[in-house]
């Protein structure tokens, strides 16, 4: 028996030593609570406004290339929040608008919905939300005539995007919202780099060689991405690709960085109070890369598989909950408070696999306050590029 106990506190120890990995660890924060990515995914709803002029042109595109009678839609990287069905909603409404401006109100296709995202997405939670929503849509329509909107089908799809997860030339339409410039997995480089300013993405103090790592990570990873895509789209195939970006092609912008800086020096400060192993933060990088356009561009061009339609730089304030074109910040508590919200939904799941769960409230608290400070001396934006490309006929 006592043999037992030690195998078994072994076992413990090793699970609890196990590295972080992408697949296990990169979701948004699950359920409806106060800290979920339901709860705190504003800014993702904004981005999805601002978008819409472009989603509208590809789907149009996708559809009328074909005319097929099922069209395939799938939105990679899907969490399980309400914009998802925004989404789906919005494509729906496209190709409503469009039959009836062509006349072909009585011939609409049946639409398929893929909702994709890693293993570890609330995917209960999104299940939910498609029963409301077709419970929705057949109240908003009954007594309608049949041909009001063309049929839809809603389907989860648990995987990674930088595997196959699609049957060859299967695909019209792929959607992706803030999914792709996070990296299929964390850089072993990376981790094995001691990390002595305590930097847990790219700054001023970083050197050359590890942004290079980020760099390369993001160019092989985008490059699989469109490799992949290529092979599932039908010809005439459309994407429309979302990202937090960079206006400029300098890596050391505080564009996308600035954030990022703030919660690594909320994690210092949990360092300096005996809450987090100085060890642990030293081995710790965040998992994504934001681009520039011409990375973005120079990425495509190399790979060669695809025609730009379209892409377009716009920036969103940091607090979701301010839409002011103005460049005060009225409440830096409360703008704190909201953007540090907005951030926890999303780096919840990476910093409890790191430093565990135990931390967060303290840290995402520290995070806001750091925030408002921040905040308090000069307002800051998120920069978004949308990118929408073609599957291009390649002529071997």
């Amino acid at each position: 028996m006592a043999n037992f106990s030690i195998r078994l506190q072994n076992c413990v120890v090793l699970v609890a030593a196990m590295p972080m990995t992408i697949e296990r660890d990169l979701h948004m924060a699950t359920g409806n609570g106060e800290t979920s990515y339901t709860k705190n995914s504003r800014i993702q709803e904004k981005v999805m406004f601002q978008i819409k002029p472009v989603l509208e042109e590809a789907t149009r595109a996708a559809y009328s290339a074909l005319l097929p009678r099922t069209m395939v839609v799938a939105d990679l990287g899907c969490s399980s929040g309400p914009n998802t069905l925004r989404f789906v909603s919005e494509v729906i409404g496209i190709i409503a608008r469009h039959c009836k401006e062509h006349d072909r109100r009585h011939d609409y296709p049946q639409l398929q919905f893929f909702l994709n995202d890693l293993p570890g997405n609330d995917f209960n939670n999104l299940f939910l939300l498609i029963q409301q929503f077709n419970k929705s849509m057949a109240r908003n329509h009954k007594g309608e005539a049949a041909e009001a909107l063309p049929p839809c089908y809603i389907s989860g799809l648990s995987g990674s995007f930088y595997t196959r997860i699609f049957p060859s030339e299967s695909v019209h339409l792929f959607h992706s919202l803030f999914s792709v410039h996070w990296h299929s997995q964390a850089s072993e480089q990376l981790k094995d780099t001691k990390n002595k300013c305590l930097d847990i993405y790219i700054t001023k103090n970083m050197p050359p060689s590890m942004v290079k790592l980020f760099q390369q990570q993001f160019e092989k990873d985008f490059s699989l991405f469109l490799k992949l895509r290529y092979e599932e789209l039908v010809s005439g195939g459309q994407m429309v690709l979302t990202f937090i970006g960079r206006k400029h092609e300098d890596v050391f912008t505080r564009e996308p960085n600035h954030l990022h800086g703030l919660l690594a020096q909320s994690l210092k400060s949990l360092v300096d109070e005996g809450l987090v192993e100085k060890e642990k933060l030293e081995s710790f990088y965040l998992p994504f890369y934001s681009p520039s356009v011409g990375e973005v561009e120079a990425i495509l061009k190399q790979v060669g598989l695809f025609n730009m339609n379209h892409v377009k730089v716009f920036e969103i304030n940091w607090d979701p909950y301010d839409d002011s074109e103005s460049d005060d910040v009225h409440n830096s508590i409360g703008s704190g408070e909201n953007v540090a919200k907005c951030l926890r939904a999303v780096m919840e799941s990476l910093v409890a696999s790191q430093f565990g769960e135990h931390i967060l409230d303290k840290l995402f608290k520290e995070f806001a306050h750091c925030i408002a400070e921040h905040l308090e001396n000069e307002k800051t934006k998120h920069v978004v590029l949308v990118l929408s490309i073609e599957k291009a006929i390649i002529h071997v």
